[in-house]
Formats: structure tokens, sequence, C-alpha cells
């Protein structure tokens, strides 16, 4: 440990990470600017910091000076699951940390490296499908069958043998994580129908079409060759960096049967279009399954509304027997960090089949990290947002916070407003008009992206600015024509609701202006830079600009917000609509 060190690690697991420290003169004294005011510089130990911090910790808090980490048991299964070892992690605390690292934390460490695949799941014979529990510990076993929630999901043998059948898999995986222990299944996948899929080497355009050296190597990591170390899993990539490709290169591994699950039908499309254009599958092949087409084929694409879609909220799932009467031997769950609720039960349900979840960022935010480590599989493959971006395969990107100030005549409101309406009042502040029209002027001749929360708000900027605008309502055919309108350049602004935060391919996109979001949202926050992240044709950068009403919850969420942008290395500057410059 060195005092200079950025790091201090405390003994409720919580860490403190300096992004900066003090210049000092060549008398050994910290120098001051011409006001009296201490001057400090990136201190140059942080970016190492953070990149490894990000392989076995989460963020919780990165104001300018000082961000705050956590370690968590989720956190460190899933470090181990991609072949970090405790000592590997105790050494880069000790190595980055000013101060001794607290002897409890490295025993709870350990002790979780320790439990990640204690207990296993193995079939009970090839031709069966009837599955043991078992450990390396018979003391441990012992304990976890203390729990009655375990208890009554398994049989014990009068042998000893603790067995279970199919159905009980996940559910008795999601009751072991909940008394900290995550399961190591090695109980095998069901042989889906065979279905070749073959990679071209030429798009139907006539590009030159491979899987890069990161994407075949994501493909590797989830199939495993076909052994029961591998086969479900989550792989985390940036948006931009080809999760579809990596999806498409699963599916030539496995060469079954499979069903993909995305977050609407715009995505769908685009998944469908992907999949003709980059293997040798016929158009009869690949089916959609939403609410204009209802096609099963080889190769199955619906969307999670279209799966928890009922009539009455006491009503059946009428669409969850897509699950069960096809034999599917890859289940594919795109953007997995919005997989709804409902799904997980059906999903625990699934755990014969191999299951691939894609996203950008593991948080959810209904804290249900751990159903996903569980239910789909723990992290299988992860590649840093700027790794990539030095390697010229996402654009790089610019993020901007503009602070403009709350309408006078709203303060009073404002003042009197709850939480929530404190937030859209904020959110919907017409300060932010002029801004944004400075803005839209300022990357004249960009393919500019306005994204907003609030419809009477985005309507209201499509009518002054002229725009176009997408929202839920909007049908199908009409979103894509206007999308394929803003690719071509012939709708150089765009304004879209939420529903353009997920699995739109816009590559030409390169200003992102985020007008109102959701109440601090990391997710989003990831969907939204995601849009301007695909590399661009001439090889320029991107800008997103997150337009925020001064000192009012609208500030206070994008904070939690700007978390994810700083857990990606990006620096996030912030200005005063006031010292925004016009060119």
């Amino acid at each position: 440990m060195r005092p200079d060190n950025p790091l201090i690690v405390q003994s409720d697991r919580s860490m403190m990470l300096h992004t900066v420290r003090a210049v000092i003169d060549e008398k050994g004294r910290p120098r001051k600017d011409a006001e009296g005011r201490p001057m400090t510089e990136e201190h140059p130990r942080f970016a190492e910091a953070r990149d490894k911090l990000a392989l076995f910790a989460e963020l919780e808090k990165s104001p300018d000076y000082l961000h705050t980490y956590r370690i968590t048991p989720i956190s460190i299964w899933n470090a181990a699951a991609i072949g970090l070892t405790a000592e590997g992690i105790v050494e880069s605390l000790e190595e980055l940390s000013c101060v001794p690292v607290p002897r409890n934390v490295v025993t709870e460490i350990r002790d979780w490296i320790h439990r990640y695949g204690l207990l296993r799941i193995e079939r009970i014979r090839p031709d069966e499908e009837r599955f043991a529990l078992l450990s390396r510990d018979p003391v441990v076993l012992k304990d976890v069958l203390g729990h009655a929630s375990i208890r009554e999901l398994v049989e014990i043998q009068p042998d000893g043998r603790v067995l279970l059948g199919p159905l009980t898999r996940g559910t008795l995986k999601q009751a072991l994580i909940k008394i900290g222990f995550p399961v190591d299944d090695r109980g095998g996948y069901r042989r889906g129908d065979a279905l070749a899929i073959a990679l071209r080497s030429e798009t139907l355009g006539g590009r030159p079409f491979g899987l890069r050296a990161y994407q075949e190597g994501a493909a590797k990591a989830f199939h495993a060759g076909g052994s029961v170390l591998g086969g479900s899993g989550v792989v985390v990539l940036p948006c931009g960096a080809g999760k579809t490709v990596v999806a498409i290169g699963v599916m030539n591994l496995v060469g079954e049967k499979t069903l993909i699950l995305t977050t609407n039908t715009v995505a769908v499309r685009q998944w469908r279009t992907e999949i003709l254009d980059k293997t040798g599958l016929a158009p009869e092949d690949v089916g959609e399954y939403t609410g204009d087409a209802k096609s099963i084929r080889p190769v199955t694409i619906t969307t999670y509304q279209m799966l928890t879609w009922r009539r009455t909220k006491t009503s059946e799932f009428e669409h969850f027997s897509i699950f069960s009467r096809e034999n599917w031997g890859l289940v594919v769950y795109d953007e997995v960090h919005l997989l709804p609720a409902p799904v997980f039960r059906v999903t625990a349900e699934l755990q014969a089949r191999r299951r691939l979840g894609l996203t950008a960022t593991l948080v959810r935010e209904d804290g249900r990290e751990d159903e996903v480590f569980c239910l789909i599989g723990p992290k299988r493959y992860d590649v840093p947002w700027k790794v990539l971006e030095g390697q010229g395969f996402i654009a790089p990107a610019t993020c901007v916070e503009v602070r403009v100030p709350l309408e006078p005549s709203l303060r009073t409101i404002y003042a009197a407003a709850d939480a929530r309406n404190k937030f859209r009042i904020a959110s919907e502040n017409p300060a932010k008009v002029p801004v944004l029209q400075k803005l839209v002027e300022r990357h004249k001749g960009a393919h500019v992206l306005v994204i907003g929360q609030y419809i009477d708000q985005l309507e209201s900027l499509a009518r002054q600015l002229k725009a176009p605008l997408i929202t839920g309502k909007t049908p199908t055919p009409e979103r894509e024509k206007l999308y394929a309108g803003f690719k071509d350049g012939s709708i150089p602004l765009l304004i879209v609701s939420k529903v353009g935060n997920f699995a739109i391919d816009l590559p030409d996109a390169n200003v992102a202006v985020q007008v109102s979001g959701t109440f601090g949202s990391r997710q989003e926050e990831a969907q939204r830079l995601g849009r301007v992240l695909r590399p661009k044709s001439d090889g320029s950068g991107a800008v997103f600009y997150s337009i925020v009403t001064h000192n009012t919850k609208d500030q206070d969420f994008a904070q939690k917000r700007q978390l994810f942008l700083t857990e990606q290395g990006y620096a996030y500057e912030i200005l005063e609509s006031t010292s925004l410059p016009t060119a």
C-alpha cells in the first residue's frame, strides 16, 4: 500500500476511489490557482483502478472527485464466472489501496468465491431427465437442507442422495441463491431440433462478413465446446458492438432450433434482417411471432410484450405456450436486463434449454440481478466500452450535461408539488426548448436524435422543430419508414419517445439529445447512449447531451444516470446553458 494510491476499502465492503489528486509544486507543497484554490489533476492510477474495480464491484455514486463502489455476492460470483480468483481480486485491492484492506472484506471475498460452484446440479444418468444436488462439502449440503424452502423442492433418498425433477431445477437455483449459494448447473441440456446455421462469408449486400475476435470469443465462451460448463449465461457488450452477431455465432455453434425474445416489433424485424443477411437460412426458416404475424419457424423471433400479454390482470399469459410446444435448442434473451418479471417464472421451467442473455449492463432497476444470474446464467463474457472504442469498433463519444434554470413561472408550482410531480415539472421545463434549438442548430447537417419520456413534451417539440415523432402509438410500418429516412439522411432530425431506447439500429446517428428520462435509470442511459455509438462510416465520433433542470429532482436523477456513463469510463462534462457554445 502507498499513501498516494487512489483507493480506500472500508469494512462494509464499500470503496472510495479518488479521481483526482492535488498538484504539488517543486517544494512538495500543494499548488493553488490565481484565486487561491487548490489545483488538482486526474489521479494517474484512476483509470487503471476504475477498469479493475468494474470486474468485481458495483459503482454506486460518481461525484466529480470521489467515486463509491460496493462489493456484493453477485458481483463476486460474476467475477468468478469469468475466471477471476479470490487471490487476484484481493491482490488488485491491495495494489490500489492507500490503507490496509480490512480483513473481513478479504474473508468475505474468499468465502463468496469458495461458494461459487460449491453446490452443483448433475444429471443422474445421461438418458434420464432427473438430477442430483451435490456438494464437494457434505456439511454444506446438510446445512442448505436445513432450510424448509430447499427441502420442499427436493427428494432426499434413503441412501442420502438429494434428487430433483426437471421442472424443479430453476426454482431450486432461485431458492438457493436467496440463502447465499449460487449453483453450478451441470445438468446439461435437452437437444433441440437440429438446424444447420451456416455463416456467410459475404452479406447479401456483397460486404465481407466474419465475426470480430471479441464476438467469436464471446460465442465460444458461452458455448464452451457444447459441454455442460457452458450453454447458459450472459454476454455483456456495448450497444453498437454487435450483440446480434454474437447470437448468430452462438446459433451457428449450437445448430438447433432457436427462439429469440426481444423488445419490440421493430427489433424483431431488424433481428430477422440480420439473420438472413449473415447466415445461409432462407426467409421461410425465420419466423416472426408478433401482433402482426404469428409464424413459428425453425428460428422464431418474438417480443417480451407478446409473451406477457393477457386479457386481464388475472388471466393466463396466452402466448407462454410458445416456450413449451416447440423443441427449442436455444433461447436468446435480447436486452436481458429488461426481462419482465413474469418471464422469470417460465424461464425457471426452461433450464433444460440453452439460454443466452445479451445486454449492455447487468444492472436491473428492480434489483433482480440474482434472478438473471441463476436462471439465465452467470456472466460469460464482458468487454469494457472504452476498450472497444479504442479499437475502433464503437464510435468515441462525448457526454455533456447542459443545466438550465427552472422557468420562473413554475417555481411556486414546483415547490408545492409532491416528489413525482416535481420530477415531471422539472423534466418538461420550457427553458429546455431554446437550449435544444441551439443544439440542433449547432449540429446542423448531423443525424440528430431527440429522446424523451413525456409525450406532451415531445409532441410540442415536434411542432416547434418541425420534426417527425415516433411514440408507442406510431404504427410499425410508419416507424420503419421514419427510421429508414433517418438512416439515409432524408430525415436529419428525429424525435422519439422511450420506444427509441431499445434495439433500434441507427448506425449514422451521431448526436443524441435527452430532454427527459425515467427516474434515474442506468439501463435507460445505456440504451440511449448506445443509439449513437455504432461506428460511423467516416470514422467520426458522437455526442450525447442531457438537458437537465438545475437544482431540481431532474438533476438528482440525472446524477444517478451518470453512474452508468462513469462506470463505462466516459468523461461527463457539465455546462450551464448560458455557457453553451453556439458553434
